[in-house]
């Protein structure tokens, strides 16, 4: 199982935030995120929204560091980007 994180560079909110992401399915990455305490409402269509003071904890848990264009990248290349605008296949 590997699931991937950027550096936390994306500003909203009030705070700078990261992605986490799977390359392989969203169980993967649902499960780990569920262990790393994320709500539901921080996965965003392909990724979960991750706040700079839960970086380490993710690193920690297991998530592997990467650049920012990795991770779209690895979701592009897994089929499992779904860019906004998109429908969602299922809802």
């Amino acid at each position: 199982m590997t699931v991937y994180i950027d550096p936390p560079d994306w500003p909203g909110h009030g705070r700078m935030w990261s992605h986490l992401v799977s390359d392989v399915s969203y169980d993967e990455l649902h499960d780990f995120a569920r262990r790393l305490g994320a709500p539901a409402r921080a996965f965003e269509r392909d990724h979960y929204d991750i706040p700079s003071h839960r970086y380490a904890d993710a690193v920690a848990a297991g998530a592997v560091e990467v650049r920012s264009r990795e991770v779209v990248r690895l979701l592009l290349a897994s089929g499992l980007r779904r860019p906004k605008g998109r429908a969602v296949p299922g809802s």
